[in-house]
């Protein structure tokens, strides 16, 4: 149950100012919503990633290495008790109709899970910039990130450079993975983030960002929804699924958005995006 049930989405909306949280994603490539969700929620929450992730582990490409003692893990919906909640949410829906458009995509559910001993990973974006973003900007893909714990400074923050989600690209490896001559330059507008259970953020996917050394005995996992404009692609480099009982009980309006294979028995999932440039640590 989320914390604004009791408000129509519209009154939401307009008590959050949609508008000023567009206007914040496009100035800053990332904006955020303190308290979405109940700390119950959030902990259930953790506890689906947990138990997603301890399975996942013991599978090949079940879990895909980002770095030294940290991993992504892409789930399916129908595992993840909240999900509904979270597509449902009047912030979440109002910032992908706002920037996404009516007919937005949702294409990905997973988590990030990074454990005591992560390193910093390099300066990059989650896939390369399409010429919409930097010759137009014009935002195609969002990502909300929602945490399992709430964050301290010891447990590898999130840290985002604010409005380099319009920076081209096109010259870096991979189109996601610029130089380390100019970290610097990410460095100086760098802000770590400290979220707490039940609260979310929503940036865009190409905003550059970096998870941090993390030296707690406390693993951060983070739950990470992907969502695109028509379009945009990105369905093509994930495989969500459903059960057909599962996706007769989902709201029309959740059915309308999701990018998925119905199947008769679920299968685990084999991550396609495996970002190479992850894999080592640099610090």
């Amino acid at each position: 149950m989320t914390s604004q049930s009791r408000m129509t989405s519209n009154e939401f909306l307009q008590s959050q100012d949609t508008v000023g949280h567009v206007d914040t994603l496009y100035q800053d490539g990332i904006t955020g919503l303190k308290g979405a969700f109940s700390r119950e929620w959030a902990e259930r929450m953790r506890e689906d990633m947990m138990t997603a992730f301890w399975a996942a582990i013991q599978r090949p490409g079940g879990a895909v290495g980002r770095g030294p003692r940290r991993w992504y893990v892409e789930i399916h919906p129908q595992d993840f008790s909240g999900f509904v909640d979270l597509v449902t949410h009047p912030w979440v829906t109002g910032l992908c109709e706002a920037v996404l458009g009516p007919r937005y995509e949702i294409v990905e559910i997973g988590f990030d899970t990074p454990f005591q001993g992560a390193k910093n990973q390099p300066w990059h974006r989650d896939f390369p910039s399409p010429p919409e973003t930097y010759g137009q900007r014009r935002i195609t893909s969002l990502a909300f990130n929602l945490t399992g714990v709430d964050v301290t400074s010891d447990m590898g923050p999130f840290e985002v450079a604010p409005g380099t989600q319009w920076l081209d690209g096109r010259e870096w490896k991979h189109e996601m993975f610029p130089p380390q001559e100019v970290w610097p330059q990410f460095a100086e507008r760098a802000v770590r983030k400290y979220p707490q259970m039940g609260d979310i953020s929503c940036r865009s996917a190409v905003t550059m960002h970096r998870g941090t050394t993390h030296l707690s005995p406390i693993s951060r996992p983070v739950l990470v929804l992907g969502v695109d404009a028509p379009g945009a692609g990105h369905a093509a480099l994930h495989d969500l699924m459903v059960t057909q009982d599962y996706h007769d009980t989902l709201p029309g309006s959740v059915r309308d958005h999701l990018v998925c294979r119905i199947v008769d028995e679920l299968v685990p999932v084999t991550q396609k995006h495996d970002i190479e440039g992850l894999v080592m640590g640099v610090e």
